[in-house]
């Protein structure tokens, strides 16, 4: 694939980006991809190439939305950032004073910023069920709420793969009163031209990329009951409906649906203290509150040594979102990623529908946010 034409916007001093860009299809690593950048909110590099479809008959173009798995947890924090910013919930408040059901089983004490730092010990489910049920949100939070923690809360993190956007979504429609779909839609991305989505209505699903799956699971390490939980049950995530009713679904963990621009621009939010376009979008200050390390260990569920901010990965000890331990963001499923980083006043994000191996360190997004960075 090394004459892969390349399309979109990457002013000379960019070109190391397009050179990745191009190399990553070159060797082969892709089928359709996008990556932007974004300084001060502003969109200053934007490639595509590829195709969307299996048949590799239709275009990966400037309308194609690509499915970003976990990168949806980048949005979903945010969220949770502009009700502490408005006052309506706060990161130490216990999550069972906004969502009573919640405190059953020894979890009255857990707070919001344990349960968005991958703390609460809620990763999966260890008892069977369907994984259809995934699809129904009451049920699955009633079952999160009735369940015991499978480590000691705030003792270690470990990662929720699925059930982090059913916790942190009943906390913000707890406190918010609608679903975190609806409020993205409401609050930012028709507001700021976002193509930006957490249940996809029908109109939309003509254009979103088909995703070549990876050939194995990705290397956990020891499997433990914990990441089996987490990961390798039949259950541990959603399954048994057609890939429609995914789409449609809201799981603000899994199911986002983006295009690079949209995310580059919406983690400006993070990187510009707050600000979008002007707007104040959280309170100065909160974007720093919400990035900040609540945890940094061996994480009991993703074989790294990791720190979490409230919901989003911290760059340091990664590397994997520029040279600037004091970036972070969240990666997908796959290889898709969303990154901000203060210091620069920059946001990033790359989306692809070949999904690679990697867990967090997919190389083809880390070789373009390198280049990013020598060339500025």
């Amino acid at each position: 694939m090394s004459d892969t034409e390349i399309h979109g916007l990457c002013p000379p001093r960019f070109e190391p980006v397009r050179a990745a860009f191009a190399a990553n299809f070159a060797e082969g690593g892709e089928q359709g991809a996008r990556f932007a950048l974004a300084q001060e909110g502003e969109i200053i590099v934007d490639l595509w190439a590829g195709t969307a479809d299996r048949a590799q008959s239709r275009p990966f173009d400037q309308r194609t939305l690509t499915p970003v798995f976990s990168t949806t947890k980048a949005v979903a924090s945010l969220l949770i950032a502009r009700l502490v910013s408005q006052g309506a919930i706060a990161y130490d408040q216990p999550v069972a004073e906004i969502w009573p059901e919640f405190a059953q089983a020894g979890k009255g004490k857990i707070t919001v910023e344990q349960v968005m730092s991958h703390q609460a010990g809620l990763a999966g489910f260890p008892e069977p069920m369907d994984p259809a049920l995934w699809f129904d949100w009451d049920a699955i939070c009633e079952r999160l709420a009735a369940m015991a923690p499978l480590w000691p809360p705030g003792s270690a993190s470990g990662y929720h793969p699925i059930t982090f956007g059913y916790l942190a979504g009943e906390i913000f429609r707890r406190a918010d009163g609608r679903t975190m779909g609806t409020a993205l839609r409401e609050d930012l991305a028709q507001p700021f031209g976002l193509d930006l989505w957490i249940g996809l209505p029908d109109s939309e699903h003509e254009r979103c990329a088909d995703m070549r799956r990876p050939p194995s699971m990705p290397n956990l390490g020891e499997l433990t009951e914990v990441r089996k939980a987490a990961f390798l049950t039949k259950w541990s995530s959603p399954a048994g409906r057609s890939g429609a009713d995914w789409r449609r679904a809201e799981i603000p963990s899994a199911n986002g649906h983006a295009t690079a621009p949209a995310l580059a621009r919406l983690m400006a939010v993070m990187a510009c203290d707050g600000a979008l376009d002007g707007v104040q979008v959280l309170r100065p200050g909160v974007a720093d509150q919400a990035a900040r390390r609540r945890i940094v260990g061996d994480d009991l569920v993703l074989p790294y040594h990791i720190a979490w901010g409230a919901g989003f990965m911290r760059n340091e000890g990664v590397g994997l979102y520029g040279p600037d331990d004091e970036a972070f963001g969240h990666s997908g499923w796959g290889g898709s990623c969303a990154f901000a980083d203060p210091d620069r006043r920059l946001s990033g994000a790359y989306v692809m529908n070949r999904q690679s191996l990697y867990l967090i360190d997919d190389p083809r997004p880390r070789r373009l946010i390198e280049a990013a960075y020598e060339s500025l």
